[in-house]
C-alpha cells in the first residue's frame, strides 16, 4: 500500500504522519493518534457515529479518506473538554440523560456543536436537521433534544 505524509493539525495541534492512500479518517483517528472517541458504527456513512469536525463542519470520518485531510483541521469529542471540564454539550448530555449506550454521542455531540456554533439559538426544528444524519439504536431522540436544547440554554 502506498503511504504519503500527512501533515493535518487534530485538536489544534500540527501533526505530521506516514498514512496509507486508502486509510479512513477514522482508523487514522483510532489507530495512529490514539484517539478512541471518535466510533467506527456502519464503516458505510449511514450512521454518524463518527462524525469529526473539519475546519468547523461535521465530516462522517469513516468515509473519509485521511490524505485528504492534508492542511485541514479536525476537531474530535475530545477536543471539547477544556482542563479536564466537559463542555456544555457533554455535561448537558450527561445532566439530561441524552446518552443511553454512549455509542452515538460522540457522534450527535459534534453534530451538535457545529449547530451551536453557527446558530446559538436553534429552534427544535434546527436541532432536529443539524442531527438527522446520526442515528441513535437506544431512544426516540427525546433526551438527545432536550441535551442541546439544555446546552443552548446554559450559554444563554
Amino acid at each position: 500500500m502506498a503511504k504519503r505524509l500527512l501533515h493535518i493539525i487534530v485538536n489544534g495541534r500540527a501533526r505530521e504522519d506516514a498514512v496509507g492512500d486508502h486509510t479512513s479518517l477514522v482508523d487514522y483517528l483510532r489507530g495512529v493518534v490514539g484517539l478512541t472517541g471518535t466510533k467506527q458504527g456502519c464503516d458505510g456513512g449511514e450512521c454518524g457515529a463518527c462524525t469529526v469536525l473539519v475546519d468547523g463542519e461535521p465530516r462522517l470520518a469513516c468515509i473519509t479518506l485521511a490524505a485528504t485531510m492534508a492542511g485541514r483541521s479536525v476537531e474530535t469529542i475530545e477536543s471539547l473538554a477544556v482542563d479536564g471540564r466537559m463542555s456544555r454539550l457533554q455535561r448537558a448530555f450527561h445532566e439530561k440523560l441524552g446518552t443511553q449506550c454512549g455509542f452515538c454521542t460522540p457522534g450527535m455531540i459534534m453534530s451538535a456543536e457545529a449547530l451551536l456554533r453557527r446558530n446559538p439559538s436553534p429552534s427544535e426544528a434546527d436541532i432536529r436537521a443539524a442531527l438527522a444524519g446520526n442515528l441513535c439504536r437506544c431512544t426516540g431522540y427525546v433526551k438527545i433534544i432536550e441535551s442541546v436544547q439544555c446546552a443552548c440554554a446554559e450559554e444563554a
